[in-house]
């Protein structure tokens, strides 16, 4: 399976794609934006809430420029045996490809 997803994929995909914040708890709290029905989880904490997450559905991942979190993140899951990339950029990426931003 890729690890990555290209912003402009995911957008056409976001009706069936389960997306996941995984922004560092500071980035998070600084910022005003995510992207439309994203969910945060703190990746910091990751063994509490992975055994939540669906083997069956496909999972985007997100941080701030999609680096050593999503890919530490990204790992995890993978481990797990959850079907998940993380978007190319991150949240920075999907913003300069035009994706939509919700204020959270």
């Amino acid at each position: 399976m890729e690890r990555t997803l290209k912003p402009a994929d995911l957008a056409a995909a976001l009706e069936t794609t389960l997306v996941l914040d995984v922004r560092r708890q500071a980035d998070y709290d600084t910022s005003r934006e995510a992207l439309p029905g994203s969910t945060w989880y703190n990746p910091e904490q990751i063994d509490a809430w992975i055994g939540e997450l669906p083997k069956d559905q496909e999972v985007a991942i997100y941080c701030v420029r999609g680096g050593s979190v999503s890919n530490s993140v990204l790992d995890q899951l993978h481990a797990a045996g959850i079907k998940a990339r993380y978007i190319e950029g991150g949240i920075e990426g999907w913003k300069a490809a035009g994706g939509e931003l919700a204020a959270k």
